[in-house]
């Protein structure tokens, strides 16, 4: 039920969630599209969409679902057909965010294993149609979830909350639809990153070793390999984000599936139940403020941009107050 949410606990970790998750995406998109991180302008399209999809949540199920819910728990968010509207942007930018990680995955497996392919696919022009296509298609797929609520109450004629709809968990055509959405995000997803990155790492295991026994000699002349470290660097920080990204939906997975075994959807607030649910959809926000702290432990000049756009403002603030 998408009722005001209580407890304390879950009311401040929200707080601090939002209160840290839009500055560090802002901070992202700033220093990705200043394009000087030594990434390809391909690569950077992909984490800008990411890191735009990953604030979209963030202001969507964070700030106007969740602590709008506990702080202004009778604001005109919660007339019904805004609660409605709402929902479906939660879908649409959850989705989105999703669903941009598996075309940035498969992009770097097309890069990374299709060379043949390479040339045409990994272009900016492919990666902004892909973009696009993705966020146009989330958009679309989560218009249902408005008609998949009533009133939980109404007063002077206002409706009031989302609520369920009685048929909701036994119609046929909503359990499809249920079913549907979540094979879609984030079960398909979740199989595809896995997919990908087991092709990456495969290959790059193979040529690796093709390219120690031709070059074996030079390398250890030299004590190093330039491409063997930037083809290092680039599958730490794809295996970082789609570890970072199964990791936290897991436990929202589990307990979906759990629900609909023991076809139980509706909890009180102390029962261990709503602390899981709770607690997988905690998880399953926090994905979308991670990627910046990703970016910062293994991009040294995402580290480096970082330093300059912080501290830039506070030398220029200082200047004006010397002598």
């Amino acid at each position: 039920m998408h009722e005001p949410i209580s407890g304390q606990v879950y009311a401040t970790f929200y707080l601090i969630l939002g209160a840290v998750g839009v500055p560090a995406n802002v901070l992202a998109i700033v220093i990705l599209t200043r394009r000087k991180c030594g990434l390809s302008k391909c690569i950077t399209y992909y984490l800008v969409a990411m890191a735009v999809s990953d604030l979209m949540v963030i202001v969507t199920s964070v700030i106007l679902n969740r602590i709008f819910s506990v702080y202004f728990p009778a604001s005109f968010l919660s007339i019904t057909p805004v609660c409605c509207l709402k929902t479906v942007l939660l879908y649409a930018t959850k989705d989105s965010s999703v669903w941009l990680t598996v075309a940035f995955t498969f992009d770097r497996c097309v890069a990374i294993c299709c060379q043949k392919l390479k040339t045409k696919y990994c272009t900016e022009r492919t990666a902004a149609v892909v973009i696009g296509v993705v966020c146009t298609l989330s958009c679309l797929r989560s218009i249902p979830w408005y008609f998949a609520f009533t009133p939980l109450y109404v007063f002077n004629n206002v409706p009031w909350y989302c609520n369920f709809k009685s048929d909701f968990y036994t119609s046929p055509p909503w359990i499809a639809f249920a079913m549907v959405n979540l094979v879609g995000t984030p079960f398909l997803p979740i199989f595809l990153i896995l997919l990908f990155n087991a092709l990456i790492v495969r290959h790059i295991l193979v040529s690796s070793r093709i390219r120690r026994a031709l070059l074996g000699k030079k390398i250890a002349e030299c004590g190093n390999d330039p491409e063997m470290e930037n083809r290092r660097q680039s599958i730490i920080l794809l295996l970082a984000i789609s570890a970072n990204f199964i990791l936290l939906w897991l436990t929202f997975v589990a307990h979906f599936i759990f629900a609909r075994i023991n076809a139980s959807y509706i909890y009180s607030t102390s029962s261990p139940m709503f602390v899981f649910a709770e607690a997988g959809y905690v998880l399953l926000l926090l994905s979308c403020s991670t990627n910046t702290c990703i970016y910062a432990v293994i991009q040294v000049k995402f580290r480096e941009e970082m330093k300059y756009i912080i501290i830039y403002p506070l030398r220029q603030i200082v200047k004006l107050f010397k002598p």
